[in-house]
């Protein structure tokens, strides 16, 4: 069976040529039949020069190059559109997963598993990266009505019907962790080790890119949002009922007067951050349906070097 090994490239120019090199290593063991697909996100630095290099002396390795800088899951995506695979796996390029994992992942693959997940059972990240990634879980699983293991990131297996299945749907905004929950099929992890980041940068994904993927991608797979402003204002309401039924209880019983102003002053800025935030959040529904509705692609492809050698194949 043939394999197809996605990663997204960016921020990470010194590792590029370790990564291909510990890939081969472990995937040539494994079939003769495999590419590795480098997608060049326009890092802002020389990872495009360094993958050409690296497409001239392997034609193993697939360079795709975006024509902007799209974000980590449409790169995958441009990855998937362009994998060949009986199988795709998908890894970062900063080498905290071990490629040689990936034989574990394929070798649980042919137990009959159509996606195969990549746990981190130990993860050597700083605390506020670990504190940001269980922030940013629980707020995707509460969102979503899902279940968010923040040990699974996007180092996974995926089998061709899967990624078939996940290029049918057609939303612009993707989640791949999400979507993959969405479409179903055998599913089975497996343990793998987390390294520390050797060549001493941090991750781009910081904890404000985090919540704002987080509620983008909630907006796009769920309408909770806009069930959680019902439940709002149906308790505002009752709130407003048992405030009305007080102070007519204190001035009709209790006999003691109500300032008028202190109340109206404070009703009406009350009621009007209550209306701006619905506004709000069905603004960002809108906005979504926007973009939906273009039918932009969720990515555009400037160049593709060793593509003709892998279609062949």
């Amino acid at each position: 069976m043939k394999l197809s090994i996605v990663s997204p490239c960016y921020g990470a120019p010194t590792l590029l040529r370790q990564l291909v090199a510990q890939i081969t290593e472990t995937v040539s063991r494994l079939t003769d039949s495999y590419e590795i697909i480098l997608v060049e996100d326009c890092s802002p630095d020389n990872s495009r020069e360094i993958i050409r290099d690296i497409c001239a002396a392997d034609k193993h390795v697939k360079g795709v190059f975006l024509s902007r800088n799209f974000g980590q899951q449409s790169a995958l995506n441009a990855g998937y559109d362009t994998a060949t695979g009986d199988y795709v796996v998908t890894l970062d390029c900063d080498l905290q997963n071990p490629p040689t994992q990936i034989r574990d992942l394929y070798q649980k693959a042919q137990e009959g598993y159509d996606i195969v997940f990549a746990t981190r059972r130990h993860r050597p990240d700083t605390f506020f990266m670990t504190k940001g990634s269980h922030v940013f879980n629980k707020l995707m699983g509460f969102l979503t009505d899902t279940k968010q293991d923040e040990s699974v990131a996007e180092f996974a297996l995926f089998s061709k019907k899967v990624i078939k299945a996940m290029g049918s749907m057609g939303d612009y905004q993707r989640y791949y962790p999400l979507m993959s929950q969405w479409v179903g099929f055998k599913t089975a992890t497996v343990d793998v080790e987390h390294a520390v980041r050797t060549d001493g940068k941090k991750s781009s994904y910081s904890i404000k890119k985090r919540i704002e993927l987080a509620v983008t991608t909630a907006v796009n797979f769920s309408t909770k949002s806009l069930r959680l402003i019902v439940y709002f204002g149906i308790f505002i309401t009752l709130a407003a009922i048992i405030g009305a039924i007080a102070l007519m209880i204190k001035t009709l019983i209790v006999d003691e007067p109500v300032s008028g102003w202190a109340t109206l002053f404070v009703s009406m800025w009350f009621i009007a951050g209550v209306m701006i935030m619905i506004m709000g959040i069905i603004a960002v529904y809108i906005g979504s349906i926007f973009n939906e509705v273009k039918h932009r692609p969720s990515y555009i492809i400037d160049e593709i070097l060793n593509d003709s050698f892998h279609k062949d194949k």
